[in-house]
């Protein structure tokens, strides 16, 4: 046991269950440090690799990357720690496995926690290699809150988050995917060039006089109804498209026209066929659901530009099961995607009869819902994909998603970042946070924080109030 924690060893992390579940190659987060992962999060994983549940892929990714390193070593150069080779730089990390159930038996837990529950094996291990190896730092790295509230109360003295996928630190700063200038606009422009081609309006101006902005990312001002879209960034200079407050909030989708500026913008990008990606992001009633169907409606059955509309979403551990229920993969789903067949029907409420047009709709635009276990391994061709409710998908989870997408089809990724259910995210970690970040700068893509409620006065009381 005294070789897993050595003197020359500045810092070593004890990762929880719940690090290797949301970044399953979290053991190559730590750089020359030591990292120790107790027996007890082996089981945990064991148990969760074979369960129905959405972080079951990643128990399996993190125990395929744990196996790797270990393969073929001795009892000994386990406990001693197996090197962690980062490739390109001068240092390595070690890997320990921790036997806590032989352990910790050995010795007097009267001032630790009692051995009943598995956070509580993985406290006491931190404990114990902390009275241990008392020249070292033993920190204990969660991302339950719960168990670093009770690790320091246990007498734990380093207890972290885990950082590494945290982005932003204030999701305050997030890109909203526009910039509102005060005032009127033009009055701060001193160098600007014009000039028309094929009918559109552009503008050429400096960067220094517009600060730092990105592709697609679209421009209002507060007085002259101005709106642009920045479309080019080269040799100091932005490109922006006019485009007119006026005529945003007049586009129509599917029947569908927008209720204020923030839905006119989403609806230009939902219908742009030069953007691949498209990220709604904005509190619940804001019509993200709802522009991005009507959206998929009017390419699929208008247009005539995808074959096929793919609506999926995460689901809730409840949804655990759901391969025992009933009926066809579609009408499995259902009962996770009652927000967006809420949102067909209210589409098509003023149909003489209703239903019998909402199944023809849904038949002629070939509507399909997917679980997102549908997305891997598939390449998806022509189609227009709508992922709701993505503020509780991992940043892995979204990227599988993203590399199943082909020529063709338009990515849709909608989510409130106020209303995370997953018991590994926050709003500074979640895979929605991470794409808004990471693809601001992609040209292809477009992202709108979608500002107000329209659903209704009271949701809108409601989403300010509570």
């Amino acid at each position: 046991m005294s070789d897993v924690v050595t003197n020359k060893v500045k810092r070593v992390y004890i990762l929880d269950t719940n690090v290797l579940l949301h970044d399953p190659i979290a053991i190559y987060a730590f750089e020359e440090h030591r990292i120790v992962i107790p027996m007890t999060v082996l089981e945990e994983l064991d148990r969760i690799k074979d369960s129905k549940k959405d972080v079951a892929r990643d128990a399996r990714v993190a125990i395929r990357t744990i196996e790797h390193l270990v393969d073929g070593a001795s009892p000994e150069e386990v406990q001693a720690g197996i090197v962690i080779e980062h490739k390109g730089r001068d240092f390595n990390g070690l890997l320990s496995i921790f036997a806590d159930y032989l352990e910790l038996h050995k010795v007097d837990r009267s001032s630790w926690m009692p051995l009943d529950s598995p956070d509580n094996f993985i406290i006491n291990s931190a404990l114990f290699l902390q009275q241990q190896h008392d020249a070292q730092e033993i920190v204990l790295v969660t991302k339950d809150i719960n168990m670093r509230i009770k690790a320091r109360s246990a007498g734990l003295k380093h207890v972290e988050d885990y950082r590494k996928d945290k982005i932003v630190e204030d999701i305050e700063l997030l890109s909203k995917g526009y910039q509102r200038f005060e005032g009127n606009f033009w009055n701060e422009i001193t160098d600007v060039k014009t000039f028309v081609e094929y009918g559109r309006t552009y503008y050429v101006i400096p960067c220094h006089q517009l600060g730092d902005l990105y592709i697609n990312q679209y421009l209002l001002d507060e007085e002259s109804e101005f709106a642009a879209k920045v479309v080019e960034k080269s040799q100091g200079h932005y490109r922006l498209l006019d485009l007119g407050e006026e005529r945003l909030t007049h586009q129509r989708a599917w029947g569908v026209s927008a209720k204020n500026i923030y839905q006119g913008i989403a609806l230009h990008a939902l219908l742009d066929p030069k953007i691949d990606l498209v990220i709604l992001n904005g509190p619940a009633g804001s019509g993200k659901t709802y522009l991005a169907l009507a959206s998929a409606l009017e390419q699929s059955i208008e247009l005539g530009s995808v074959d096929k509309v793919i609506v999926t979403r995460s689901t809730p551990e409840i949804a655990e099961s759901i391969g025992f229920l009933p009926g066809t993969e579609e009408e499995k789903m259902l009962p996770w995607l009652g927000a967006v067949t809420d949102t067909m029907e209210s589409l098509h409420k003023g149909d003489a009869l209703p239903s019998e047009s909402l199944q023809y709709i849904v038949d002629k635009a070939n509507i399909q819902f997917k679980s997102l276990n549908f997305m891997r391994g598939r390449s998806i061709q022509h189609a227009f994909v709508l992922v709701d409710e993505a503020q509780n998908l991992t940043a892995a989870q979204l990227k599988t998603i993203i590399t199943r997408c082909g020529e063709g089809t338009k990515l849709v990724i909608s989510g409130n970042l106020s209303q995370i259910d997953s018991n590994y995210l926050s709003p500074a970690t979640s895979g929605l946070t991470y794409l808004i970040e990471k693809f601001k700068n992609y040209e292809g893509s477009a992202n709108i924080y979608l500002n107000g409620v329209v659903r209704s006065r009271l949701a809108e009381f409601a989403e300010e109030n509570m």
